[in-house]
């Protein structure tokens, strides 16, 4: 494609004045909910959306960290953030499938943890003590993580904060990244005030097992049951805490009394985004995790995270992915899995269950369709991202597709967003089948996705 459409000053303007009273709404709607708590420091800082920040780290043997990155152990830096210098942070790779292929492929760009308490006892940025540099993995686009925490944000979910950032090591370029803030102390205290509760990562050993527990199934009531939650707590876990969180999983096995155990209208949210996303390296996956778990008071919630595989694009471990847009695009958005897995997940399987809540994840639903997307938000919003980072990823020295290749999965972008949304819209209306077994049996109702190339997107052709 010689010319592209978001370069296109008049395709661009032609959102025009309808999106200024989005973006106001969008505000209204993220910003506006009763008892917000007030923003820490850190928030008007790294993470102010309205700008790239640059984030430069500085190590004596950066080589040598690269070398022993697959280790996944921490080694001290100093970050110069914006212009402010702070000593002694611990920083480590991160990641599981995409650590190993980068490191496979010979490639030495890493998604990154930085931590301010590591080595220094309450170290921290301005109120913040972790967050990590995403390096946009199996992303051409480099916005599909923003994009889906935007979406979250939306529909008042409560969502890491996350920017753009240009990363320099010892002042010489190294690439654009996505800065996305940690959910511990400063992210517990950000959104559920200083009497917060608790917070896990769930998360398998490996994959072979059962892991139940990740799955967030009620096995029992010994806390050896639940290894894979309570070793990934973010704060001291005594047994009050862990009876705690097991009667609540308990509660949620029964069907019953649901609302005493569950925060269910912010997990009603949380999947309509989720759903909408395609995204299966997830709670609602084969591999059940990449979530947060947080839990109050008996009460538990389930809170978003990573989402660089979203939009249909994850493949990483599955014998016989799916890569038909046309099945991925209308992918049903009420059995958004197999029945082997869907069986397995309570908290999605169970809430499902009952009329009155289907129901409401069924108006969330058009409530995202209406005003994220027919109201021109949607593009507005990405757009605009796009043409913030546009000269950042041109000159990325280490990016993992080239520029044009960023051109075209921000197109691809939107267009699968767009036919996601017609699709979806159409399984509300009940003209498209919403579930697996209706699929099954209709096989071609659905909106026309032969055009879309998925792998435009990201995959591991871009890694060669």
């Amino acid at each position: 494609m010689a010319e592209h459409r978001w370069f296109d000053n008049i395709a661009l303007a032609a959102f025009g004045l309808a999106a200024i009273l989005s973006l106001a709404l969008w505000a209204a709607a993220r910003w506006a909910s009763p008892g917000r708590l007030e923003e820490p420091a850190y928030a008007n800082r790294l993470f102010d959306p309205d700008q790239v920040h640059t984030v430069d780290i500085q190590m004596r043997d950066w080589q040598g960290f690269l070398e022993e990155a697959g280790e996944e152990e921490y080694s001290p830096c100093t970050l110069v953030i914006d212009g402010e210098t702070f000593r002694q942070v611990g920083i480590r790779a991160k990641g599981n499938n995409s650590l190993r292929l980068t490191e496979e492929y010979g490639l030495l760009r890493y998604s990154l943890k930085l931590e301010f308490d590591h080595y220094l006892e309450g170290g921290h940025y301005h109120g913040l003590d972790k967050f990590y540099l995403d390096a946009s993995f199996q992303d051409n686009s480099y916005l599909k993580t923003w994009l889906a925490y935007d979406m979250m944000g939306y529909m008042g979910v409560p969502a890491p904060l996350c920017s753009f950032v240009w990363v320099t090591v010892n002042q010489e370029p190294w690439g654009l990244f996505l800065a996305v803030e940690e959910p511990e102390d400063g992210f517990a205290e950000r959104v559920f005030g200083e009497d917060h509760g608790l917070l896990y990562k769930p998360d398998y050993r490996s994959l072979r097992e059962e892991n139940a527990d990740v799955a967030l199934r009620y096995v029992g009531e010994d806390p050896e049951d639940y290894g894979n939650i309570f070793r990934n707590a973010k704060f001291p876990v005594s047994a009050e805490d862990q009876q705690r969180l097991i009667e609540a999983l308990r509660v949620l096995s029964t069907g019953e009394n649901l609302e005493t155990a569950v925060d269910v209208d912010q997990a009603l949210r949380y999947f309509t985004v989720q759903v909408f996303v395609m995204n299966w390296d997830s709670y609602l996956g084969y591999t059940g995790h990449n979530y947060f778990l947080y839990e109050k008071n008996g009460r538990i919630s389930i809170l978003p995270w990573d989402y660089n595989l979203a939009f249909g694009t994850y493949a990483l471990g599955m014998e016989d992915p799916i890569r038909d847009p046309n099945v991925l695009i209308n992918y049903p958005i009420y059995t958004p899995a197999e029945g082997s897995v869907m069986r397995e997940r309570p908290l999605y399987h169970i809430l499902m269950q009952e009329d009155a809540y289907f129901a409401q994840y069924q108006e969330y639903f058009r409530q995202l369709l209406a005003g994220y997307f027919s109201s021109g938000l949607f593009q507005t919003r990405l757009y605009r991202m796009a043409g913030q980072i546009a000269s950042y990823v041109e000159a990325d020295p280490t990016a993992f597709c080239s520029y044009e290749d960023h051109r075209l999965a921000v197109e691809t972008l939107e267009e699968v967003c767009l036919l996601r949304a017609e699709s979806a819209a159409g399984q509300l209306a009940g003209h498209i089948p919403a579930t697996i077994r209706g699929q099954a049996e209709h096989p071609g109702r659905g909106v026309d996705a032969s055009g879309v190339d998925l792998r435009d997107l990201g995959d591991f052709e871009d890694l060669e």
